[in-house]
């Protein structure tokens, strides 16, 4: 069994963290522009944070922002399903199949 470093794992959530950012966006017809308005962050951060490129290290107070400016439950945007914990398997075990 191949197991990555921590990192990489918290790299992946960071990913799965920005993807669902981008998603919970568009959903809302919000812009990167807007959202980073009203939340206050630089469009290049919000960017980076949904890329999952922001440096590893999003804090609460970041992501409590995102949460209000989207009008969404925090846990929205750090709860991970069966199919995305399925996928985070498959990342540090290649031998785990996706259904």
């Amino acid at each position: 069994m191949l197991w990555l470093e921590m990192s990489d794992i918290f790299t992946f959530k960071y990913k799965q963290i920005g993807r669902k950012v981008a998603y919970y966006r568009r959903l809302k017809n919000l812009t990167q522009e807007e959202l980073a308005r009203r939340i206050n962050i630089s469009v290049s951060s919000l960017g980076k944070i949904e890329r999952g490129k922001y440096n590893n290290n999003i804090s609460l107070s970041i992501l409590l922002a995102i949460a209000e400016g989207l009008n969404i439950d925090l846990a929205m945007l750090v709860t991970f399903d069966a199919r995305e914990k399925t996928l985070e398997w498959q990342i540090t075990d290649p031998n785990q199949k996706i259904n």
